[in-house]
């Protein structure tokens, strides 16, 4: 998610995909070779077409072969969760997960927040962005306020977590507030790196992937070219993450259970859905 879009993105209320990957880092794991992470589209990848038309876009997406979809926002179906889910369930999409704000999981929110989301068959709801995150003075009491969250959701077969930008790995002390917010949350709390901008903050998602085992639940795979790499553009496969080495983390100690591809930037002019389908497409490449 582009920074400069966080305040949009977090008045939004989703992810899609699998695929059969058993890559050649299975030699060195051999467990690996029957791992099968499904892969989901965030939504925001694609949002200019979902306010144009949402069940067009949707089934675009389907059409590529995701399997499931990370919302960004629910458009015309805000107040129809089950038209929601019949679309979903019509076009073989799962709901992956949902991007929500801190709002939507608090006090008499949360229960319509919840409802909603069990509608859909949604079970990962994920804060996209909080300036508590960042702020000394307030950082502990939003881990604590998550923690909570957490145990709510637990029984339900749910689940909440916090997706990274740059700014989290700024520190406070000794400690980057990624860090403090990982050790002050229980294990039940989602760390949803995007691994993106987890490179673009001059740091190695799939370390942070081995730090803290079983708790990248869901992970975005977003494509990103560091500053100062000549000939690489925002595509799956052509940009500046070692991808192969993420996904090993993802499928030997994170726990995932959804990659979530974010295409964030549209190189050469394409269209979001062409970049889209483009990535979608190195993907499976490389990873296969």
């Amino acid at each position: 998610m582009d920074e400069r879009s966080t305040l949009t993105r977090r008045s939004f209320l989703g992810i899609a995909g699998a695929l059969p990957f058993a890559w050649a880092a299975g030699r060195a794991f051999p467990a690996l070779a029957a791992v099968r992470i499904p892969v989901a589209l965030q939504l925001y990848s694609v949002r200019d077409d979902c306010k144009a038309n949402f069940d067009a876009a949707l089934e675009q997406v389907a059409g590529m072969g995701f399997e499931g979809v990370e919302f960004a926002g629910y458009y015309g179906y805000t107040s129809n969760a089950a038209g929601l889910a019949a679309k979903l369930k019509a076009l073989n999409l799962k709901a992956a997960g949902t991007h929500v704000r801190m709002d939507a999981l608090r006090g008499d929110a949360l229960k319509s927040t919840i409802d909603f989301h069990q509608a859909i068959g949604c079970r990962f709801l994920v804060v996209p962005g909080d300036g508590a995150f960042t702020d000394p003075e307030k950082s502990k009491a939003l881990a604590d306020e998550m923690n909570a969250v957490a145990a709510t959701l637990k029984p339900l077969g749910m689940a909440t977590g916090y997706h990274n930008h740059v700014d989290e790995f700024k520190k406070d002390g000794d400690k980057t507030f990624w860090d403090l917010f990982a050790e002050r949350t229980t294990n039940d709390v989602i760390l949803q790196q995007d691994c993106g901008w987890t490179m673009a903050a001059g740091l190695d998602p799939a370390a942070y992937i081995r730090k803290y085992p079983g708790r990248t639940r869901t992970t975005h795979f977003k494509p990103t070219v560091r500053e100062g790499d000549t000939g690489k553009k925002a595509i799956f496969g052509q940009d500046s993450v070692d991808w192969k080495s993420v996904y090993e983390a993802c499928a030997s100690v994170g726990g995932t259970e959804w990659i979530v591809l974010e295409q964030e930037e549209y190189p050469d002019g394409k269209s979001p859905m062409d970049c889209t389908r483009e990535s979608f497409a190195g993907m499976k490449a490389l990873l296969k």
